[in-house]
């Protein structure tokens, strides 16, 4: 697994370092999509997820969901024009659960991309987005995840 600043970039997943999302390919065509670990330390403890409703279509840089902390409100930004298919209800009633499942019960949507081929152009494995990462968390002035 890698790791940037103590947050965790597990192997098996995709990422896109812009939007600080990543990806799990469902190899059927669909991606799961969440907030990475280093998102949801950055906005801290987050008490609110709106989601768009399933059938909507996002085009890329534009949010599919926004979330609520006590110390931030924002988008999360599709990384790609994409179908949303199915949205995680259980997120929309426990927000929490983006701060401490980040990568499993905390995905946000099921999403299938617009152009299959833009999408994978878009996305990296986690040993790639480790510089990515790094920097962007450097013009965010942003210490890193704090220390189980």
């Amino acid at each position: 697994m890698a790791s940037v600043k103590n947050c965790n970039l597990p192997d098996d997943l995709l990422y896109h370092v812009a939007n600080n999302v990543w990806l799990r390919d469902n190899g059927d065509g669909t991606y799961d999509l969440g907030m990475t670990d280093l998102a949801q330390a950055m906005a801290g403890a987050v008490i609110h997820c709106r989601i768009k409703k399933a059938g909507k279509s996002v085009k890329e840089g534009k949010s599919l969901a926004t979330v609520e902390s006590g110390k931030w409100v924002g988008p999360v930004k599709a990384p790609f024009a994409l179908e949303l298919l199915d949205v995680n209800g259980n997120v929309e009633s426990d927000a929490s659960l983006l701060n401490s499942s980040p990568y499993g019960d905390g995905w946000i949507a099921k999403v299938k991309p617009a152009d299959a081929d833009v999408a994978k152009a878009l996305l990296s494995s986690a040993d790639e987005s480790v510089d990515g990462f790094e920097k962007y968390l450097a013009e965010k002035g942003f210490d890193g995840c704090p220390t189980p």
